[in-house]
């Protein structure tokens, strides 16, 4: 009978320790206090290794886990594992994403109470201090007040839920989701931030990329109601800290609950000096319960793995390269920024994705549509989306997928499209590579263009007029915007559409500007 070795390399529930230990296949080595050194030796002939945020999956171990098939991170976050290394290995990266979900929801429910009735200052002030003062802690009821979820997924959806049994007035704020999925739980759905910034609590439950870092900065600040409350139990940056701490000083947010903060340990942080904001040390998980489930699901996973059986939630799975042309390989990445494009260019509940392709590429379908899918989704779920499990995610959303194998009938010997459709609006992008593996998107919404891939875009459609470029142009100067490309498409309808390639990212200002242009038909950007 073969059997498969699995190193724990970091503190695990004991009930999953057992799992490994009673399957008569696993050679379980227990690794959570080797030194991290030491630990590289450990995993040199480890199938499946299982960490936490205490194990670096850096190059190092990466270098070391010479046969290592998959690495299980026990938990949601996979900030500390490097998953392009990991994939250049060939090493499949899980996690273990909804185990802390009911934990994560109670936290936030019981840092939502503290703010309102100040729990932790009238406790220390009975308990430590030893002052009877009743007069002195006044507080707020839930009953009756708006409260405003931005994230309506897993785990925001079931604080709504929780909210609406405290008889709250609950709103939430997702463009990724179909309204219905709000208003069938009986709580508003909105897609207007500002109505969100309007209430009288703000609670976050998105994940971490580059839409939702500082989502609620002092702008946003400013255009809330005095005496607001703001929770995050979410990630850390999602609100920007030195607003929050400015905001917290002034008095405009009466109080904050705060388990996460952008560098942790945050034992020295500033807004710990104020009294007017309760915090608990990174706890989302931290429940009996959910360690149970980290460490259950997550042995189960490993010895999937390393039986070769399912790689269930993976990040990644290897291509193997002997098995397909060496020109498919960059077309399936090709295809997952397109995709990534469309979404980003078209923010709305997505209806459909349909993926084409021309040439010898048309043979990859499957696989192109895969990657697309994935690119399409990936900042729309957070930390849920994968190669595995993308067209089920695509179906639990009621998202439709469709591939087509067309003729050859334009100028490239292979071109790639995708056709993104919301419940707003239709995004069309068509790509291909040229010789030396140069990627181009060639169109984009019927517009001819030539435009490598990367960048800070900015896509500037206009009516088609004299002076527009001298405008546009003078303006992004103005703000102090560098352009270092310049690519420019017409169609048959008197309209031009302008890829602006940027050195920096535009800014809310100078987008203003741009769409309040009269030639100016809309204004969208994206990076890539």
């Amino acid at each position: 009978m073969e059997k498969y070795k699995v190193v724990v390399c970091d503190h695990i529930h004991e009930a999953g320790l057992e799992m490994l230990q009673n399957d008569p296949q696993i050679d379980y080595v227990f690794a959570a206090d080797v030194d991290k050194t030491a630990l590289l030796d450990v995993i040199a002939d480890a199938d499946v290794a299982i960490t936490r945020s205490s194990t670096d999956v850096d190059d190092k171990f990466i270098g070391a886990a010479k046969q290592m098939k998959a690495i299980v991170r026990a938990g949601v976050g996979v900030d500390n594992v490097d998953i392009d290394g990991c994939s250049k290995e060939g090493i499949i990266v899980m996690n273990v994403p909804t185990a802390n979900t009911i934990a994560a929801v109670e936290l936030t429910m019981a840092h939502m109470l503290s703010c309102m009735r100040m729990f932790p200052y009238s406790h220390d002030h009975l308990k430590n201090q030893r002052i009877w003062k009743r007069e002195k802690w006044y507080g707020y009821e839930l009953k009756g007040k708006k409260l405003g979820i931005i994230g309506f997924g897993n785990i925001g959806s079931r604080v709504g839920v929780r909210c609406k049994a405290f008889e709250m007035d609950v709103v939430a704020y997702d463009p990724y989701i179909p309204a219905s999925k709000a208003t069938d739980l009986g709580v508003k759905y909105t897609d207007s931030f500002d109505e969100i910034l309007g209430c009288d609590i703000i609670t976050i439950h998105t994940p971490k990329n580059s839409e939702t870092i500082d989502i609620i900065g002092a702008d946003e600040i400013a255009k809330m109601k005095d005496g607001v409350v703001l929770v995050n139990c979410a990630r850390g940056g999602l609100y920007n800290e030195e607003a929050l701490y400015d905001g917290l000083k002034s008095g405009k947010i009466r109080f904050a609950g705060i388990d996460v903060f952008k560098k942790e340990p945050a034992t020295d942080h500033p807004l710990l000096d104020l009294d007017n904001i309760v915090v608990s040390p990174h706890l989302g998980a931290n429940t009996f319960e959910s360690q149970y489930n980290i460490g259950t699901q997550a042995a189960q996973q490993a010895i999937e793995a390393a039986k070769g059986i399912a790689f269930p939630n993976a990040f990644n799975l290897p291509i193997d390269e002997t098995k397909i042309p060496a020109f498919v390989k960059p077309f399936l990445e090709l295809g997952q920024k397109i995709g990534f494009m469309a979404s980003e260019l078209n923010r709305a509940p997505i209806v459909s994705i349909k993926v084409s392709a021309q040439g010898d590429i048309a043979e990859y379908l499957d696989s192109l549509s895969t990657f697309v899918t994935v690119g399409t989704l990936a900042d729309k779920t957070g930390d849920t989306i994968n190669y595995v499990n993308a067209s089920f995610i695509a179906e639990q959303k009621g998202i439709k997928i469709e591939t087509s194998a067309e003729l050859d009938s334009s100028a490239y010997k292979n071109l790639i499209s995708v056709k993104l459709t919301t419940d707003k609006r239709v995004v069309d992008i068509d790509a291909t590579i040229f010789e030396e593996g140069v990627q181009r998107i060639v169109e984009v919404n019927g517009f001819d263009l030539d435009v490598e891939p990367k960048g800070n875009f900015t896509l500037f459609k206009n009516t088609d007029v004299p002076g527009v470029i001298g405008k546009v142009g003078s303006l992004l100067a103005r703000n102090g915007v560098n352009i270092g490309d310049f690519r420019l498409g017409r169609n048959s309808n008197g309209e031009a559409l302008a890829v602006i390639i940027t050195d920096t990212p535009v800014k809310d200002a100078a987008l203003s500007e741009l769409s309040a242009l009269e030639e100016c038909i809309s204004v969208d950007t994206v990076r890539l």
